[in-house]
């Protein structure tokens, strides 16, 4: 949510979006409204340019173009919000979406799993569990063991 102190959308201590660099556009909402359903641009279209953006640096740039790729049209980022009835709250809902977007696309991705070996008693462990579980259905089998 914007801050008093720091005018745009604060991501994360180190990131905040400027209100300079986001476009709104309004229009017309589906759904419940009563009367002014038809007159009320309610509908919040909020964008944010995140290939020209002076706020991040290349390796932001880079992670967020891979990762919200899906999202982007010609490196723009849209968020639409419309299900409140007040163009506030939509307002409020659509800053929010963004937020955690780039949140979630600026965020380090899982650590890559080291490869390890089995130990030696882990080894035991599961073949001692085999040969026991073996001679368990053998006796529950119905023809006799034949002894070679």
């Amino acid at each position: 949510m914007p801050s008093p102190v720091r005018p745009g959308l604060d991501v994360s201590r180190a990131l905040t979006i400027p209100r300079a660099e986001l476009t709104e556009r309004f229009s017309r909402s589906s759904g419940p409204g009563g009367q002014g359903v038809n007159t009320t641009d309610s509908r919040v279209e909020l964008s944010w340019d995140v290939a020209r953006s002076a706020v991040l640096n290349d390796t932001q740039r880079q992670r967020l173009t891979e990762r919200l790729a899906g999202r982007l049209v010609d490196g723009v980022l849209t968020v639409v919000a419309s299900e409140h009835r007040e163009q506030r709250r939509n307002r409020d809902a659509a800053a929010t979406r963004l937020v955690a977007l780039v949140a979630d696309g600026l965020a380090p991705g899982p650590r890559t799993r080291k490869a390890t070996r089995a130990t030696r008693g882990s080894k035991e462990r599961r073949l001692t569990a085999k040969k026991q579980r073996s001679a368990t259905k053998q006796l529950r089998s119905s023809k006799p063991r034949r002894e070679d």
